[in-house]
């Protein structure tokens, strides 16, 4: 394996960065699916498909991070036992996993196809937005599979090491997506449909050309063909690792889709500018959410190698880059958040709407600075069933209470509704730091043991 690629020995800060820029670049990219669509909507179609664009994407980012999370078993299985050197090992759960989630992947196009209408309704598409979220939303779950396929591929290659194979990927797929878009959207007047086609198109061509590279990649381990099967033990591994935090990403998500009907019932102009403000909070959160990546990996190495105590000062040296950035960002989004939000939105009133939200956002930017970083390390360690505990705290017993009260207080504040997300960040905060200072012994055991 290539030196710049293992973690359990050197310097620990220049490789961590050298890991994470990829990924941050990856997730900035990534982001640029819903963003592109709902920026390119926005300047050349009508409001009611900003906001259709804006509810399906919103919904399908919770089926992605689901997605995303059951491959961070993946991630987390890899690292730990590249980090114990079982070479042979590794590579068999390599292709366990490859045929575990193209399961995945039907199960899920299958569940989504059946129910597209009903997803609309539960979401307070507004009336005259209806039809075009449905589209969108039908249009993208037809393409679940090439989602599947990109987020595993990830997930495989940053449990590796290896970063820069997923910003190939998602690269490809965002230039794709760009003139797509552009194609389809402003060229042929196809409105939201147009650019849920685009997505889904850019996608399927973006796994195509990175199994093309992979088969010129040398990988640290050998990999046959006949691994590709289904292995019960390994894909309980994964599960197990994974499931925890795609439960918890699930409910996160489901907390964010509520915050957004019920500012959906609001009338298209909120439904518009959340979303929009949304869009916008995807990009000030690629740091926090590059570093909580990073560490995952990072981390599951050194745990399996046993090598705590670099795991400890990568966490240190991922919080206090993290914060560094998230409190410029914060002031910004805070202060100039208009001109963040006019990027996706000719509209005055959307972008008034989305700037008022984008405000709470701004608190948040510096305590996901601290606690994604403490997921990524607890996910590393394997401890992903409190990583789920504290997401879903959060987001059941704070932010969800908090904003449906808000969104009744009279007169409604879209300011106020969005505060619910930094006050459900600072309790799990607090609980990460708590749980960090209960399982200290622990971990220190392991590396001494």
């Amino acid at each position: 394996m290539k030196k710049e690629d293992r973690f359990t020995e050197g310097r620990i800060l220049i490789p961590l960065l050298r890991f994470a820029f990829p990924v941050m670049a990856a997730l900035f990219l990534q982001s640029l699916y819903g963003a592109v669509d709902l920026l390119i909507v926005g300047q050349y179609a009508t409001s009611a498909d900003v906001s259709a664009v804006a509810t399906g994407s919103q919904f399908m980012m919770t089926v992605t991070n689901v997605i995303a999370g059951l491959s961070m078993g993946a991630t987390i299985l890899l690292g730990q036992l590249l980090g114990e050197g079982k070479r042979e090992e590794t590579g068999k759960a390599m292709g366990a996993s490859i045929v575990f989630f193209g399961l995945i992947a039907l199960l899920f196009t299958a569940v989504m196809l059946l129910n597209i209408e009903r997803v609309s309704t539960i979401m307070q598409a507004p009336a005259e937005a209806f039809a075009m979220t449905s589209d969108y939303i039908r249009i993208c779950s037809a393409g679940l599979f090439f989602i599947t396929a990109y987020n595993l591929l990830g997930s495989l290659f940053r449990g590796l090491g290896n970063s820069q194979l997923p910003l190939i990927s998602v690269t490809i797929a965002a230039v794709i997506n760009i003139f797509g878009d552009l194609l389809l959207v402003r060229v042929f007047g196809l409105g939201a449909a147009g650019a849920a086609y685009a997505t889904v198109f850019s996608q399927a061509f973006s796994v195509l050309f990175s199994l093309l590279i992979i088969r010129k990649i040398a990988l640290p381990f050998r990999f046959q063909k006949d691994y590709i099967r289904l292995d019960n033990a390994v894909n309980k591994k994964v599960f197990g690792f994974g499931f925890p935090i795609a439960l918890s990403d699930l409910l996160v998500g489901i907390s964010f889709l509520v915050i957004t009907a019920l500012v959906n019932a609001l009338g298209v102009t909120a439904s518009a500018g959340i979303g929009v403000a949304e869009k916008v909070a995807g990009f000030i959160m690629l740091i926090p959410a590059a570093f909580g990546q990073s560490m995952a990996a990072f981390v599951a190495q050194n745990y399996g190698a046993r090598k705590i105590s670099r795991a400890y000062k990568a966490l240190r040296y991922g919080v206090l880059v993290s914060l560094s950035i998230g409190v410029f960002i914060g002031l910004f989004s805070f202060f100039r958040g208009d001109l963040l939000c006019g990027i996706f939105s000719k509209d005055p009133e959307v972008v008034t709407a989305g700037w008022d939200y984008l405000k709470a956002y701004a608190f948040d930017c510096i305590l996901t600075a601290v606690f994604f970083c403490f997921t990524g390390f607890f996910n590393g360690c394997g401890k992903t069933r409190f990583v789920m505990a504290q997401g879903i705290l959060g987001a059941f017993g704070v932010r969800l209470p908090l904003s449906y009260i808000m969104s009744k207080r009279v007169p409604v504040s879209l300011f106020k509704i969005g505060l619910a997300t930094p006050a459900s960040s600072l309790l799990q905060t607090v609980l990460c730091i708590g749980y960090m200072m209960i399982k200290k012994k622990e971990l220190d055991e392991r590396e001494r043991g």
